[in-house]
């Protein structure tokens, strides 16, 4: 098994044709991007005792929201802590234990639920699952981008415009198993889990063993490297992992990735229930999750499109674009739910998912044109820790200022509004800190190997 796993089995013959890569990397994403979905699971688990209505000792909401925050938590983590080890040992690898771990989340949580200890529903989808996000996140990155060095915004689009898709299928699928496993003594949750998680890891395996990476002197055939341009931030030199997190231009793309995530991530983790509060008698059960699917849509469509813009405008000028949009569709929010508009609330929280999503697509090729391509799976890995903090900072701001704003009487379907014109301002701040980026300093780069040549005289 080991020798089947190794990154020499995966090099292709010549002649591979590279767009047989993108659908693995489809395949490993729309898994794990059943996290986006979560949030659908949130009301049937605060009734899991009671079945129909909450019971003493049924979990709340504040509880639940932690097991996104955790895993989204691990998730940045473990994709910093194993960045390296992903490149150095290839994409099968990496995507056959990315698949173990993200099945295995599964069985673990459904144990959790179905025994109702709620600390193995932490460990198993949050702690197991959270790495196999993680090492699964990360484990196409530096592949498409070896493949597609002509069209690097694009090429990571494909991949992860599946993890933004993976709440299209995940969240009507998950909507259907529940009901079609609930009874007058269960809420179905623990039995789609295992459903859940052994669908996922044979498809995920299906995507790890189909995954080749180039020979080290592959190049698209009639494709010239373009010169390098400071203007669009874009080297041919390298950086190392360990050097780039020593630059600023490492950080501000932290706090840029870090304001975007926050922003649109406690959005996605309480999407479910958000709309349902605001709209309360409007949007039931079944409409939220086709609220939570459309998200993901638009999650999933902008992670493609953004991504195919910036090969043309550049990555600072699309981030410019994040940053300008996304405050000015935060404000409007408060609007839609004042004047009881579904639409605009829709349209607003769409829009918002788009440059959300392209925010994550975006960024392996901007990190590309800043450091270089040759460690970009590892550079991306310690960027993503960026995740691991708005994954706390998200949930948290929308779960507890809204239980804030709640026990102070204020109406639920005006509860999330502080948290709206925080995000906003977040957002701002995010704008201020792409806008700061500039081409690395010469002294952080790689410096070449001079090879020693041995004098014609010695023995």
């Amino acid at each position: 098994m080991t020798g089947l796993l190794s990154k020499q089995r995966t090099i292709a013959e010549p002649g591979y044709n590279r767009w047989l890569i993108p659908p693995c990397a489809l395949a490993t994403h729309l898994c794990i991007g059943q996290v986006y979905a979560l949030s659908v699971f949130n009301l049937p688990l605060t009734r899991e005792l009671g079945v129909a209505r909450p019971a003493p000792g049924d979990w709340k909401l504040t509880q639940l929201g932690w097991i996104f925050t955790i895993a989204i938590f691990v998730l940045g983590t473990s994709a910093a802590l194993f960045g390296k080890w992903v490149q150095s040992e290839g994409p099968r690898k990496s995507g056959f234990f990315a698949a173990l771990l993200w099945g295995a989340g599964f069985l673990v949580g459904a144990l959790g639920i179905s025994t109702h200890q709620l600390w193995l529903v932490y460990f198993g989808y949050g702690v197991l699952g959270g790495c196999g996000l993680g090492i699964g996140y990360i484990t196409p990155v530096s592949t498409l981008i070896s493949w597609f060095p002509d069209r690097r915004g694009m090429a990571t689009g494909l991949a992860i415009m599946g993890f933004g898709g993976g709440a299209l299928i995940a969240s009507p699928l998950s909507d259907w198993l529940m009901r079609h496993f609930a009874s007058p003594t269960s809420t179905g949750v623990a039995q789609t889990w295992i459903v859940l998680g052994i669908g996922y890891l044979l498809l995920m395996m299906g995507g790890a063993f189909g995954y080749r990476v180039p020979a080290s002197d592959w190049k698209p055939h009639g494709w010239v490297e373009p010169p390098a341009d400071d203007r669009h931030l874009m080297s041919h030199a390298n950086v190392t992992p360990s050097e780039a997190i020593r630059t600023p231009q490492f950080w501000l793309l932290w706090l840029a990735l870090c304001f975007n995530v926050t922003a649109g991530i406690g959005v996605l983790g309480q999407a479910s229930a958000m709309i349902q509060e605001v709209f309360k008698g409007e949007i039931n059960a079944g409409a939220a999750a086709g609220f939570v699917g459309l998200l993901s849509l638009f999650n999933m469509l902008g992670r493609f499109l953004w991504a195919s813009l910036s090969d043309r405008i550049g990555r600072k000028a699309t981030y410019v674009c994040f940053f300008t949009l996304g405050p000015a569709l935060y404000t409007l929010v408060p609007l839609a739910g004042k004047t009881g508009s579904v639409t605009l609330f829709v349209a607003c929280f769409c829009g918002i998912l788009t440059m959300y999503g392209g925010g994550f697509s975006t960024i392996p090729a901007y990190l590309a044109d800043v450091f270089g391509s040759k460690y970009v799976s590892a550079v991306h890995g310690r960027l993503l820790t960026a995740w691991s903090a708005a994954g706390v900072f998200g949930p948290v701001l929308v779960n507890y200022i809204r239980q804030f704003q709640i026990d102070h009487q204020v109406p639920k379907y005006q509860a999330y509004n502080v948290t709206m014109y925080i995000m906003a301002g977040l957002l701002v701040l995010a704008f201020f800190a792409n806008l700061a980026i500039r081409p690395v300093a010469t002294r952080h780069l790689e410096k070449p190997q001079v090879r020693s040549i041995p004098h014609p005289n010695a023995a």
